[in-house]
């Protein structure tokens, strides 16, 4: 059920009236004043933005609750100054970092705030097991109406907690599929050298923001009622529409471009995600293959770029014969591992020839990561003395012992036998 706050005022055609109009112009504002402080990777992404945080103060009459996944490859992309503008905008902001997710559970109520989380990949990192009820939270709170059940009080009751609500996440890296797969995702990039911001300045960027909030409360509160009542017709389907469908909302109560605004960057910004769905799948793949193709090898400390390429391409049930236009190549493949942090290098082979090379070390993290094998055991297994460490990385200070042959080999995560000088 959602909640009926007494804000049933008006209809579906009132919407289109005087108020739509001055709505249309107002997200015209909060868009250009959003525009000045962040450089978003496309006009769609400034769209979908302006939306979402106008969506936020309409919580309480949406069956949904999107999320804002702001990624981006490394530091320095913006995703904080991203979240800085939203606590200034978005309805009853919540800062979650080390937050603790008791207290965010009685935060949450009928009228939900809108949970702004930094740092996200801390959260579901593979080190972050003692976040689990936090996680549950933000996969939960997409829907309404999936409570979470805690002990709670003297009594040791069983007790229904809320987990709808709004909630951006900001993080290093791609956040989990069930994450991604309900959010609406600006995939943040560093700022060239000619683009321009304007700095953020609590003493004048703050009351600026926090008017266009209150302009935006005054406008969409008493619409809630007829937000609730609106069927929008939606350009995607399944999850994508579910989580799209709150901005499109406020685009038809705004009227003016904003319905065709709205619709245009939901399709173009979930096929951009559909691409990269695919590539993401693309690439795990090959991770797989060349696992495969090192096994074949004897598990060798190196392999030379021809030599793995060349094993890649002889499975013709494997897309790599036909990736391009012919073929997987040299370039191909580095573009492929670069986002794994694995790249090729000179290395020294047997009587002094060297080659461009792969180093089997540089994989065992990726390996672990995103294509475990469960019926191996850890390459690496942790040491004596309490330190649990990812196949990848040995204790710290115990480095392995280098294995038999012509190469050593470095730890896991550095560049792998030694280079040619």
């Amino acid at each position: 059920m959602v909640p009926d706050d007494g804000s049933r005022a008006g209809d579906h055609g009132s919407a289109g009236g005087g108020a739509a109009a001055d709505g249309a112009v107002l997200l015209d504002e909060v868009q250009a004043t959003i525009g000045r402080y962040v450089v978003l990777p496309s006009e769609e992404a400034l769209t979908a933005v302006t939306l979402w945080v106008a969506a936020s103060h309409i919580q309480p009459a949406l069956q949904h609750a999107p999320r804002l996944a702001v990624v981006g490859p490394t530091k320095g992309c913006g995703k904080s100054r991203v979240l800085d503008v939203l606590h200034e905008t978005v309805h009853q902001p919540m800062m979650t970092v080390n937050t603790s997710p008791a207290v965010v559970f009685r935060v949450i109520g009928k009228n939900p705030p809108t949970l702004l989380v930094d740092e996200a990949d801390t959260i579901f990192g593979p080190k972050a097991g003692e976040k689990e009820d936090l996680r549950g939270l933000l996969n939960a709170g997409h829907q309404r109406n999936r409570p979470a059940w805690r002990i709670s009080g003297p009594e040791h009751k069983p007790t229904a907690f809320p987990t709808f609500a709004m909630a951006a996440l900001a993080g290093i890296g791609d956040l989990p599929d069930t994450i991604m797969d309900r959010a609406v995702v600006l995939r943040m990039q560093k700022r060239k050298p000619g683009e321009r911001i304007t700095p953020f300045r609590s003493r004048y960027s703050v009351p600026e923001l926090n008017a266009l909030r209150d302009r935006l409360t005054a406008w969409l509160t008493p619409l809630r009622g007829t937000a609730a009542a609106l069927v929008p017709a939606m350009p995607v389907e399944d999850r994508a529409a579910d989580t799209w469908e709150p901005l499109v909302i406020v685009a038809d109560l705004a009227g003016g471009h904003w319905p065709t605004s709205a619709r245009t960057a939901c399709l173009a910004m979930t096929r951009h995600e559909a691409v990269q769905d695919e590539q993401t799948t693309l690439k795990t793949r090959l991770l797989r293959d060349i696992r495969r193709v090192f096994e074949q090898e004897g598990n060798k400390e190196a392999l030379r770029s021809q030599d793995l390429l060349a094993a890649l391409l002889t499975d013709a049930e494997s897309p790599w014969p036909d990736y391009g236009s012919k073929g997987l190549n040299a370039y191909h493949l580095s573009a492929l591992l670069r986002d794994f942090g694995i790249r090729p290098a000179n290395y020294r082979f047997e009587q002094g020839r060297q080659a461009k090379a792969y180093a089997r070390n540089q994989f065992l993290d990726a390996w672990a990561r995103y294509c475990p094998d469960p019926t191996t055991a850890p390459a690496q297994p942790a040491h004596a003395g309490g330190h649990e460490s990812a196949p990848a990385r040995p204790a710290s200070g115990k480095p392995p012992a280098p294995p038999a042959g012509s190469l050593p080999v470095g730890l896991p995560g550095t560049t792998g036998p030694k280079h040619a000088r």
